[in-house]
Formats: structure tokens, sequence, C-alpha cells
């Protein structure tokens, strides 16, 4: 009788133990689905940031074109009156120097 006994609480052990594995295999699981979430979250924002950096390269290309545009169209309107733009920032720099 003692015997069974003794079987009865090693079995009641191992139950308690793989009750224990379950509990933490299942919390395995979570961590294991949370990191795949997070993983799916970090892939989204590059995505994300991917595209607003092409949208802001956009932008300031947009922006370096209309100042080129802007300069060659008064370097040429300078010329056209018959000043060069070295001469002109010369000219630029000595009123500035008067007037200080």
């Amino acid at each position: 009788m003692a015997l069974l006994r003794k079987i009865d609480a090693k079995v009641d052990n191992l139950r308690d133990e793989v009750s224990a594995m379950r509990s933490d295999m299942e919390d395995i699981r979570l961590a294991m689905a949370t990191k795949a979430d997070l993983r799916s979250e970090i892939n989204s924002l590059r995505a994300d940031v991917a595209s607003d950096m092409l949208v802001q390269e956009k932008r300031l290309s947009d922006q370096i074109v209309g100042l080129r545009r802007s300069v060659m169209e008064y370097h040429s309107s300078v010329i056209g009156h018959g000043v060069l733009l070295t001469e002109l920032e010369e000219r630029v720099r000595r009123l500035e120097q008067q007037r200080a």
C-alpha cells in the first residue's frame, strides 16, 4: 500500500510538472506571436519611412530645380544688361564697403 502511495505522489508531481511546462510553452508561444507582430510593425514602419523619404527627396529636387531656374533667369537678365555676374558681385561688395 505504501508503494502505491509513493507512485501516486510521483504521478501527481509529474502532472504538476507537465502542467507547469504547458503553461511555460503557452507563454513562449505568446512571446513568439508578439515577436512576429513586432517584426510586422517594424517592416511596416520601414516602408512608411522609405515612402516619406522618397516624397521629401522629390520635394527637395523640385525646389533645387526651381532655384536653378531662378538663378539662370537672373544671370541671363544681368548678362542681357551688359553686366557679368562677377562684376555685379564686385559692385555689391564695393557698395557694402562704402556704406559700412
